[in-house]
Formats: structure tokens, sequence, C-alpha cells
């Protein structure tokens, strides 16, 4: 299966539109269940909203995609969120965007940009990430090549660290660069190092990535 992006963490920010507030939220998530534990937060967050619309694609490949106007106008609210989210190519994400009516009403195409520009807004402040298939590889080396094991792990992602009487550490690696990985250790060790493969998941690898 391919990279994909998709929000790292949870990230939320507010406007004010024609006296009506809209608060919105981005959240990564990996399963239906998930996006249904978001949406409970924010209920039990905002009790008093009008509104609670939102989108989310609960998958990898965008086969699992739910949306509601919660009782704004068909098509003005939930469409538009989803909307953004394809535009921007995002997986694994839900967005919500809370409305506090403020009195004036906006019509269904006020309603159309507020919706799109609150989930647009929310998810460009948002960190997006780009989640790749990695594998953690763990490293066993003697207790004398302990700091030269640490010197090589600078930079890299880190899962774990042992020290007894060998000094192992465990990485997490992009699957695509787990032979040149493995090459670069056994190199650097002179095929001293203990290498085992372990279990493969998809994880941010590119924080903060640029569309």
């Amino acid at each position: 299966m391919a990279a994909y992006l998709s929000v790292s963490g949870e990230h939320s920010c507010e406007r004010i539109i024609e006296k009506s507030r809209f608060i919105s939220y981005a959240s990564h998530i990996e399963s239906e269940e998930e996006a249904h534990s978001f949406l409970a937060k924010l209920r039990a967050e905002h009790p008093l909203a009008t509104h609670i619309c939102y989108a989310y694609i609960a998958d990898k490949v965008g086969n699992f995609v739910r949306f509601s106007d919660d009782g704004e106008p068909q098509g003005t609210a939930g469409m538009p969120i989803l909307g953004v989210l394809k535009a921007k190519k995002l997986f694994e994400t839900a967005v919500a965007v809370v409305r506090y009516f403020g009195g004036v009403k906006l019509g269904a195409g006020g309603l159309t940009r507020a919706y799109s520009s609150c989930a647009a807004e929310g998810l460009n402040g948002a960190e997006i990430s780009l989640f790749d298939l990695c594998i953690k590889i763990s490293v066993g080396v003697s207790y004398s090549d302990g700091k030269t094991l640490s010197r090589f792990a600078e930079g890299k992602t880190l899962t774990g660290r042992e020290y007894a009487e060998n000094t192992v550490f465990t990485f997490r690696v992009r699957a695509c660069e787990a032979e040149a990985f493995i090459a670069e250790v056994q190199n650097l060790f002179r095929g001293k190092a203990e290498i085992r493969k372990g279990e493969q998941g998809y994880y941010p690898c590119l924080q903060d990535y640029k569309q």
C-alpha cells in the first residue's frame, strides 16, 4: 500500500462569521470507532452548540467516508468539509466544525463558504505528515560499541534502548529504506551487529509535510 498524507495529532481554530462562532477541529483517526470518539468528545465539550458538522475519511485509501450537515440545509456543511479533505488529499483524517448561531442567517451559499473556509483554515494550521509503511529493526552491539551506536542513532527514530551485556537500540525505519539501513549498520560495525526485523505498521515519517 502506498504512503499517504494525514493530520498528526489534533488542531483547532476559531472564527466569527456574521456573528456566528465557528470552531474547527482536525484530528488523525485510524477507524470509524476513533472518528466516533472524536465526535463524542466534541459534543461533550460543546453541549450548547447549534450544529456540529463534520466529515471524515477513516481509512488509508478513501473507501470509508462519512459526513453530516447536522441540521444545516442539505449539502451546505458536511460535503464542503469533505471537499476540503479530498482537495488536500488527506486520509485517516476527521474534521468537525462547531457552530454557535449568532442570529444572522447566511443562506446556502454563505454557509457553504463558511464551512469550507473554516475547514481549510483548520487544516492549514494542522501538522500534515506523510505516513508510510515502517518496520522496527533492533540493532545489538557489544558494550564497547555502544557509543558508536549512540552516534549512529542521532537523527533517527528510536522506539527503545536496552543496556545490559550488549547495547540494543530499536529503530523505526521506512520499509523502502530498510535494506539500505541494514547495509549501513553492517558496514559500520563490520558485520558484528546483531540485527533483527520486528513488527510493521504505518507511521508519520515526514513531519510538517508541504503539499
